[in-house]
């Protein structure tokens, strides 16, 4: 029973610090920040996601010595493995829409403890949007609590996902095709599951740690289910801080998703 009590100072300080990188994140947005491509195809990275990645990882590092540290921006320290509690951050997911001045971008902020996430915010600081959970205490919205839809027809759900994730090739059984929609953060995606606005989110390619742990905790608070492509519940701070696709939102959809076998789509 005491579990939710000693996460909730973590969820205070993610929620403190998720201001704090809101501000350094706003000071460069729109305003023409240094850009470059990341090895390997990993994507764009900007002046932006490295001064609040900095701002970060000084700040909560200090707060909580103990804890280890997985985040994109930055080189991956192995002895992350070890520790009991993680911190796992997005400094900007969506940085492409970030270059691009929409406001569909966030930051990203979870706690996992022995690979379940204990606290988690997604913040969008050009929407003035704060989605927050700790364990056990449900998830809110700006302070209001919020709840996944309730679908009743799988056929009628509104759902989050590019188009290629309902092809043929990937699933053993095709369900049938939902009215899709898209947003390129995956952490705004599944805070959007969890306000109850869109019915679930799919995506059936390997998927970063850092770009769900806090939002497939909010969805859960939400009420609903996130599992992977294998039908598990995901489990975080691995050694390939990756999980085999994901699919999350109304528990009754998810598991109709689910026993339609989807499958992971090659890298």
């Amino acid at each position: 029973m005491q579990e939710p009590e000693e996460r909730a100072p973590d969820l205070a300080l993610l929620l403190e610090a998720a201001k704090d990188a809101g501000k350094i994140a706003l000071s460069h947005f729109r305003a023409a920040p240094k850009t470059w491509e990341k090895g390997g195809g990993a994507g764009p990275v900007t002046e932006a996601d490295i001064a609040v990645d900095t701002m970060l990882r000084e700040t909560l590092r200090a707060a909580r010595p103990g804890y280890g540290w997985l985040s994109e921006e930055t080189e991956d320290d192995r002895s992350r493995l070890s520790a009991e509690d993680v911190f796992i951050v997005d400094p900007i997911d969506g940085t492409r829409s970030f270059i691009g001045g929409s406001e569909t971008w966030a930051v990203s902020l979870a706690v996992a403890r022995r690979g379940v996430v204990r606290a988690g915010v997604v913040y969008l600081p050009a929407k003035g949007l704060t989605f927050a959970a700790a364990r056990g205490q449900g998830a809110s919205l700006n302070g209001d609590r919020i709840e996944v839809s309730q679908p009743a027809d799988p056929a009628l759900a509104h759902v989050l996902s590019a188009k290629v994730n309902f092809t043929k090739a990937h699933w053993q059984s095709v369900p049938p095709r939902p009215l899709l929609s898209f947003r390129s953060s995956l952490a705004y995606r599944l805070a959007l599951i969890a306000q109850g606005r869109f019915d679930a989110m799919i995506t059936l390619r390997d998927t970063w740690e850092w770009d769900i742990a806090a939002g497939s905790l909010i969805v859960e608070e939400a009420g609903g289910r996130v599992v992977t492509t294998a039908g598990d519940a995901p489990r975080f701070n691995t050694p390939r801080a990756a999980l085999a696709g994901v699919l999350a939102g109304a528990p009754g959809l998810i598991s109709h998703y689910a026993a339609c076998g989807p499958r992971l789509m090659a890298a």
